[in-house]
């Protein structure tokens, strides 16, 4: 591994090419936040793909190339004078360090849920008038959902049991099937979202993140449905021709694999 000098130089190396590029590349020259913007939230999915299929060597890359967003984004900030690279780190230094007392102070902490609790409460007590202000607005409703809870249940408003919360998702359905039986198409939708709501609580208590769990079962359905073509392509068959018991010994096939 890297000694920290090595890590310290690399970085450097970093900011001086971002130098460069801004005054040489007529492609970087003309970025500014908002055109980024949209390349960078690209970036982040990409690095959470590698990061689900596990494969280090992309995770590796992928950071590469949201770390360059990052210093391209505090470039463009030097360059108006509202903030450098500089300050982007010692904003979040400041940060950790005033959130982690039990760290850099005299608080005493039990665990982890302790830890989370205290850093809700800081965050109040830094001028915010909710917990919920730091979910971002464009955060898919999946993600978003799973972010509220969290917050939430950081100052106490959860559930207490695992068992309590799949009451709830069994309560939600049947209010759901009701609104199905009535056919009333607008409250149909608002008991389904209430639905997925309450399923996002219940995996944050089987300690499972609901979006990498929907993420890995895209995956593995693709992965099927794919090996199905393949072997329809290899039979000379059309998918639409074929019926749903001959599509399904090839499903069953796929999931061998």
């Amino acid at each position: 591994m890297n000694s920290r000098a090595d890590e310290l130089a690399a970085f450097d190396r970093l900011l001086t090419i971002m130098d460069e590029l801004r005054t040489q590349c007529p492609w970087d020259k003309k970025q500014t936040l908002q055109s980024l913007r949209h390349l960078t939230i690209e970036e982040t999915y990409e690095l959470g793909d590698a990061i689900l299929d596990n494969d280090l060597d992309e995770v590796k890359k992928e950071l590469g190339d949201l770390l360059l967003h990052i210093v391209f984004y505090a470039k463009i900030g030097s360059e108006t004078r509202d903030f450098d690279m500089a300050d982007v780190a010692n904003e979040i230094c400041e940060k950790l360090i005033h959130r982690h007392p039990h760290i850099y102070g005299d608080v005493a902490v039990a665990d982890e849920a302790e830890v989370k609790r205290n850093w809700e409460l800081l965050k109040l007590k830094e001028g915010k008038d909710s917990v919920l202000e730091g979910v971002p607005k464009s955060l898919p409703a999946l993600v978003k959902a799973s972010r509220i809870q969290d917050k939430v249940a950081g100052v106490g408003f959860d559930w207490e049991e695992p068992q309590q919360v799949f009451e709830k998702v069994q309560e939600e359905l049947v209010e759901l099937q009701e609104e199905v039986r009535v056919q009333d198409q607008e409250r149909i939708e608002a008991e389904f979202g209430d639905v997925l709501f309450s399923m996002i609580n219940y995996a944050r208590f089987l300690k499972v993140n609901p979006e990498d769990a929907l993420e890995r079962t895209n995956k593995k359905f693709i992965k099927r449905f794919q090996y199905l073509e393949q072997q329809a392509k290899k039979q000379n068959k059309m998918l639409k021709d074929m019926t749903l018991a001959e599509m399904d010994v090839f499903w069953e096939e796929a999931k061998q694999l």
